[in-house]
């Protein structure tokens, strides 16, 4: 195989698994709550089903009629309980309200405190992402010198790699920041 084939197939790889954890990013921050009703707040919170960690879009509708209401309507009688308590267990601080057919949540105004303290958590998952992104860069890196220990790159094919590796994960790392930046507008918009 050519060498410019060997490191593209590195490259694709690495952009794939990069984008992978864009869309992970993306999810995470999703979950963060903001002062509106959002389905995607609690889709994938985990709740303790018949002893296995079960996300609550398996077990349940989400929707958000109201700006300021979320309605989860499970569709077994015996869910109930163990949703009402994961999302009390739950670092949203919610306090979920239950009438036997549906369980709403109330989403409250955020306080100044409050929007600190999420605007920190965005932060860590910003944070949390680009590590991610160090680590594939690394192992992609690794996967190059080694392709040059095994003579099956040049050096000078391995150097062009590099440089387009750098490209790749420094435009993957600018997405982080702006969409973090983004909600953290969002969650200081008062």
């Amino acid at each position: 195989m050519p060498d410019d084939d060997l490191t593209q197939l590195a490259l694709d790889e690495a952009r794939t698994r990069m984008q992978k954890t864009i869309t992970s990013h993306r999810r995470d921050l999703d979950s963060v709550r903001t002062g509106r009703a959002q389905p995607s707040l609690v889709d994938a919170l985990p709740i303790n089903y018949y002893g296995a960690p079960t996300p609550l879009n398996q077990l349940a509708s989400i929707s958000a009629p109201e700006a300021r209401l979320l309605v989860i309507q499970p569709w077994d009688k015996n869910a109930f309980d163990p949703i009402a308590k994961s999302i009390q267990l739950s670092d949203l601080g919610l306090n979920p309200q239950s009438d036997g057919i549906v369980i709403r949540l109330v989403i409250p105004e955020l306080t100044e405190d409050r929007r600190k303290q999420l605007v920190k958590q965005v932060a860590q998952k910003n944070e949390a992402a680009r590590v991610a992104l160090r680590n594939i860069r690394r192992d992609t890196q690794d996967e190059l010198r080694t392709m040059v220990k095994d003579k099956d790159i040049s050096q000078d094919e391995e150097r062009r790699a590099h440089d387009q590796l750098d490209k790749i994960a420094h435009g993957f790392s600018s997405k982080i920041d702006e969409e973090g930046a983004a909600k953290e507008r969002e969650l200081l918009e008062v």
